[in-house]
C-alpha cells in the first residue's frame, strides 16, 4: 500500500495537460521474481517513474515500454522470461530465473475510472479490495488492460461481457483465500485471461504505551507504510511520536480507536496493571494480531487474570511478542515485532527461507474457465 500511495501522490502533483503517464503492473509470475503480482510503476512521458516492478532489473526496459504505450495510446503486455537464465533472452540481465508478465496501460486523465482513480478508492478502504483486470486478449479487441474495482458482496458483476456467475465465483474465492486468481474465460471480444487481484488495506498499528521505545516501533512501522495510532499519557509522549502517529489518545479513550481485520495492537506500557486494563478493551474487538511486550513469565502470571476475564484462549494473542532474532536494542525489538505481524497477516511461520522447500512465494490460483460461452 505504501507504493500505491506514492504513485497516487505523484499522479496528483502532475500537470496532466502538459505530460502523460502510463502504469506498468506485474500481472503474473512463475518461479522466482523479486516482486509479485500487484507491483506497480507509474511512468511519466518525461522518463521519470515512481514505484517499481522488479529489484531494478526491468525498470529500464519497462520505461521504454511505458512510453510506447503512452505514444500509441493503447495497452500492451510483455513477458520477461528468464527460466533458462539466458541474459540475451529478453535484452536485460536478470538473475531471477522466473517468468514475469507485465501489462503497460496508458492512463487517461479525463477518465474518472482510470486505474489511478480506482487505486485512490482502494487506498482509503478499510477492507480488502478486488481488482479485475484483463491481462491477455485477442489483438484488436481493445480488451487488454480493461479493469474494474469490485466491492465486497457486490450482488452482480458486469464486466466486458464475462459471465457474471464466473466473475462472482472467482471474486468470492479470491476474498476467501486472500490471494490473486487468474482465469481463462470468454468475453465479448473473444477468449481472455483475467486477473482477479486481491489488495490488502493499509496495515493499522495501535501502540499502547508512552515510554521511549514507542518511537522506535513507530519508526519501523512508518517505514513500512503502516497507519499508526498511540495510546498513552500526553505529557510523556515526545514530539516525534506525535509526528509519526495519525492519532494519539489517552488511556481513557483507548476504546475509541478503530479496529478492523488488518489491525495489529501492541501492548508495550511496561506496566503489568496497565496492560491488564488495556487487554480486554482490544481483545474483545478481535484484531488480527494482539501482542504484549515482556518476558514469558509475565504472561504466565497473567493467565489467571485472563481466565477471570474469559480471555484464556485467544488465537490472535502473542506474548512474548516478536520473532526470535536475538533482538536487543529498541529498534531491533521493533523490527522483530513488525516481522511477526507481517508473518501473521500473511499466514507464514516466519522461519529461515533457506530451510523452506519449494518456491519462496505461492503462485496465483490458476483456474481454467475455457468452456464458458461469451454473453
Amino acid at each position: 500500500m505504501k507504493e500505491i500511495r506514492k504513485i497516487i501522490a505523484t499522479y496528483d502533483q502532475l500537470d496532466l495537460t502538459e505530460e502523460k503517464v502510463a502504469l506498468a503492473a506485474v500481472v503474473n509470475v512463475e518461479e522466482s521474481s523479486y516482486r509479485r503480482i500487484g507491483a506497480r510503476m507509474l511512468v511519466r512521458s518525461n522518463g521519470l517513474w515512481t514505484g517499481g516492478i522488479s529489484g531494478g532489473c526491468l525498470e529500464g526496459d519497462a520505461l521504454k515500454r511505458s512510453q510506447m504505450a503512452i505514444f500509441k495510446g493503447e495497452a500492451s503486455k510483455v513477458v520477461y522470461d528468464t527460466m533458462d537464465d539466458d541474459n540475451n533472452q529478453i535484452g536485460v540481465g536478470l538473475g531471477c530465473n522466473g517468468r514475469i508478465e507485465v501489462v503497460f496501460t496508458p492512463i487517461d486523465a479525463a477518465d474518472p475510472n482510470n486505474e489511478i482513480e480506482q487505486l485512490k478508492k482502494i487506498a482509503t478502504a478499510e477492507v480488502p479490495s478486488v481488482m479485475l483486470k484483463i491481462i491477455d486478449a485477442p489483438p484488436g479487441s481493445q480488451l487488454l488492460g480493461q479493469k474494474r474495482l469490485v466491492e465486497q458482496d457486490t450482488p452482480a458483476i458486469d464486466f466486458v461481457g464475462i459471465d457474471p456467475l464466473v466473475l462472482q465465483e472467482s471474486v468470492a474465492a479470491t476474498w476467501e483465500q486472500r490471494r490473486a486468481r487468474i482465469i481463462q474465460t470468454q468475453a465479448e471480444g473473444g477468449a481472455v485471461t483475467l486477473l482477479v487481484e486481491f489488495i490488502r488495506p493499509e496495515t493499522r498499528l495501535i501502540v499502547v504505551g508512552d515510554n521511549y521505545d514507542v518511537s522506535a516501533m513507530l519508526g519501523v512501522a512508518n517505514e513500512l507504510g503502516w497507519e499508526c495510532y498511540v495510546v498513552g499519557k500526553a505529557k510523556k509522549l515526545t514530539k516525534e511520536i506525535y509526528q509519526l502517529a495519525r492519532e494519539v489518545v489517552d488511556f481513557a479513550q483507548a476504546d475509541t480507536l478503530p479496529v478492523h481485520d488488518y489491525t495489529a495492537v501492541l501492548l508495550m506500557s511496561h506496566d503489568y496493571n496497565r496492560d491488564k486494563q488495556m487487554l480486554p478493551i482490544f481483545a474483545n474487538q478481535h484484531p488480527r494480531y494482539l501482542g504484549m511486550l515482556g518476558p514469558r513469565k509475565r504472561f504466565q502470571n497473567m493467565q489467571n487474570d485472563l481466565k477471570e476475564m474469559n480471555l484464556a484462549s485467544l488465537p490472535f494473542f502473542y506474548s512474548p511478542t516478536g520473532l526470535e532474532i536475538g533482538a536487543e536494542s529498541p529498534h531491533e525489538i521493533a523490527l522483530s515485532i513488525a516481522a511477526e505481524i507481517i508473518a501473521v497477516f500473511r499466514q507464514k511461520k516466519g522461519g529461515f527461507l533457506k530451510d523452506k522447500e519449494g518456491a519462496i512465494h505461492e503462485r496465483a490460483g490458476q483456474v481454467s474457465k475455457g468452456n464458458i460461452p461469451a454473453k
